[in-house]
Order: structure tokens, then C-alpha cells, then sequence
């Protein structure tokens, strides 16, 4: 027995859920109401609208996550989750609500006006809470760090002749060392070491867990192959495996760069074409260590010291991509910046577009390519 799809447009917030219907035809969305944002609100909407395979449910990506898409395909239905930067928006249309918001969704959905974003698998997306949560760790050590330094400004005292640089194990010692006349600022020195020591301690936990995921978990064969490119460290390696999920689901490198946004913007009209900066559309976390990366393909190609002790045991493809990646992306910033006179950010942008097509052929070799 045939069904009718209905598409179902969800507005998603923390207690509350605004349901609109769209059925099959032109006609204009009708308005459900709300239900309670819970597996059991929601298997009850189900048996109300019909057989679950004839429902088609989509929301917008948001703070809630993807404990709703979950739910709703363990009870038979298909759901979407809707990439909210680029839902078409009306001109002029200037009142937002719940209600329209979900009649919106549910008649673009029918359209299929609406993008898809990727639903990472729990494994996937406890790695990433992993790595966003070290980020934030590395950001707070950051805050903290210039919180005691900016007070040490104010009462112009610093470090001795001999202390060339800040925050190495001597600069350490000699914090420790100091004292103030008044209790007050001594209470609010020793709290702000105190609070740096304590996100130190917390960073040193969370390596350490990557560590393990990166020899042990489930990601661990593309977090070692991913470390034979020179600039992709550990870390580097873990976050572009734990933002990505699958390279399967990008047929080519083409679609990861675009998908980083580090493809060039384009105007184009008639006989005219003008490409512009990056779009830096998609993913910030991975743009932003993928151009750190890129910073190492300056210097000369070698194989030495820590990347040497990398490629160690890894296979023949994987090492000739590694050293090709060196060759061809060091030659890309000489003919950029000596070339063509570009500026250095510039060129690290062309090179980071590049070295994702490395990192794409290099994850391949360990994890299947899609069908086509």
C-alpha cells in the first residue's frame, strides 16, 4: 500500500517543539501546534500523523543537537536536520515566530529548497566534544593567563633580565616567589595563578584522553595516517578526523574544500567572471588548524625530527603522499608570495586548499571510498 509523504517542519527549542504539515501538493502548510520536547511527545505525534514511513521530518540545526534526529529514526521516521545559514529567507519579512518558523520549514522542505548538514554517529560526535572541549581548556588558559599578567602591569612589576620568556618553567618560579604588601592583592595574585595551574591540570587530562583515542579508538587508523603531513601534529590530527566523521561521504577533495570554505567566493554574470576571497562557509574548528597546518609547507621540504619519527612504519603510498604534499605545496607559497608578489596570508589560504586535498587522498587509503 502506497502512502502520501507528509513533511513535517519542526521549530526545535529546549522544552517545547511548534509542529507545521505539509502535504503533498501545492497546498499551504497547516499548523499542528506544540508538543513537549521528549521521545515520548514525539512517538505519540507519530501515531497520530499516520505510518512512520510516510513521514518526513526536518529541524533546524541549533544548541538542542541531534538527540531529536535520533529519536525520531529509532521510531521508523526520516528526519533532516537543516542547515539554518541557508534556509532562503523572504525580503521584507520582518516577523518571526515559532509557528512560521515551523510552516516555513515544512514548505521549503517540500520544496526541497532546504541543505542538509551532517549527522555525526555518537562515536564521532564524543570525539568531537573531546576536542571542542580542549579548544575551550586552551582558551580559558589563554584568559587566565592574561588576567595575572595585566594585573602584574598595573602595579609595574617584571620578571628579571634573565627571564627571556613568559610562562616557561624559571617565569613559573618566579611567580611563586612574589609577595605583596597587602593582603587583598595577595589573596587575588594567588587565586589567579591558582585558577591557571587548574586549567594547566585540566588540558594535561584532556591530551592525555585524546592520546588515547588517537592509539585505541575507533579513529585511530586516519588520526595516524593523517599524521604523516608535515604540520599535522596529534592534535591537528584528532580534530580533523573528530570535524570531519567519514571522508567517505566527499567524492572528491573538490567537495571537502568547498565544504571548509576554502574555495574563492564567485560574481559572475554574463561574459564577465570575478572570483573573490575565501568563502569560509562550513567549518570554523577545521578551517582554522588546516591554515595553521599550512604555515610548515615554508620552509624546504625534509623528512626529520618529530615528522620522521611519524612516518615510521606507515605504508609506501602514504609516505609518497606525505613527501609530495611537501613538494608540491612548498613550491605553491614560493610561486605565490616570489611569483606573483602575494601577501602571506594570501598564499597560506591557496596552500591550506591544497593540503585538504592531500589530507582527503592520504584518509583514503585507510578508510573506504564511497560507491559511485
Amino acid at each position: 500500500m502506497k502512502f502520501t509523504t507528509k513533511y513535517i517542519g519542526l521549530d526545535v527549542s529546549k522544552e517545547k517543539i511548534a509542529v507545521a504539515i505539509a502535504d503533498a501538493g501545492t497546498e499551504a502548510p497547516r499548523y499542528y501546534g506544540t508538543i513537549s520536547h521528549t521521545p515520548a511527545a514525539i512517538r505519540k505525534l507519530l501515531k497520530e500523523l499516520g505510518p512512520a514511513n510516510s513521514l518526513a521530518f526536518c529541524y533546524e540545526a541549533g544548541p538542542t543537537g541531534y538527540e531529536t534526529h535520533r529519536w525520531i529514526e529509532s521510531m521508523g521516521a526520516s528526519c533532516t536536520v537543516i542547515a539554518p545559514s541557508l534556509i532562503p529567507k523572504r525580503a521584507g519579512d520582518h516577523v518571526k515566530t515559532d509557528r512560521r518558523d515551523a510552516e516555513q520549514l515544512a514548505r521549503l522542505f517540500r520544496a526541497g529548497e532546504l541543505t542538509a548538514v551532517h549527522v555525526p554517529t555518537r562515536e564521532d560526535e564524543a570525539l568531537r566534544d573531546l576536542v571542542r572541549t580542549r579548544e575551550a581548556a586552551r582558551e580559558d588558559i589563554h584568559r587566565a593567563r592574561q588576567r595575572l599578567l595585566k594585573f602584574l602591569l598595573r602595579h609595574h612589576i617584571h620578571p628579571p633580565v634573565t627571564i627571556k620568556r613568559r610562562w616557561t618553567k624559571k617565569y613559573r618560579e618566579w611567580l611563586t616567589q612574589l609577595t605583596f604588601e597587602h593582603e587583598g592583592m595577595q589573596v587575588a595574585f594567588t587565586e589567579m595563578l591558582h585558577a591557571i595551574d587548574e586549567v594547566d591540570q585540566r588540558m594535561a587530562r584532556l591530551e592525555k584522553a585524546l592520546l588515547v583515542q588517537a592509539t585505541k579508538g575507533a579513529k585511530a587508523p586516519v588520526i595516524q595516517v593523517l599524521q604523516s603531513l608535515r604540520g599535522v601534529a596529534l592534535l591537528t590530527a584528532v580534530t580533523i578526523a573528530a570535524e570531519i566523521g567519514s571522508f567517505a561521504r566527499f567524492r572528491s577533495p573538490a567537495q571537502l574544500m568547498a565544504y571548509l570554505g576554502l574555495v574563492p567566493r564567485e560574481y559572475s554574470t554574463g561574459q564577465r567572471t570575478r572570483r573573490g576571497s575565501m568563502t569560509k562557509a562550513g567549518n570554523s574548528h577545521l578551517r582554522r588548524v588546516l591554515i595553521e597546518a599550512a604555515w610548515s609547507y615554508r620552509y624546504r621540504p625534509a623528512v626529520k625530527g618529530e615528522l620522521e619519527k611519524r612516518l615510521d612504519g606507515l605504508s609506501g603510498e602514504v609516505q609518497m603522499l606525505s613527501w609530495k604534499a611537501q613538494e608540491r605545496l612548498h613550491r605553491k607559497y614560493r610561486y605565490l608570495v616570489f611569483g606573483k608578489n602575494k601577501q602571506k596570508n594570501v598564499a597560506i589560504g591557496a596552500v591550506a586548499r591544497e593540503l585538504v586535498g592531500f589530507v582527503w587522498a592520504v584518509a583514503r587509503t585507510v578508510e573506504p571510498s564511497p560507491t559511485a
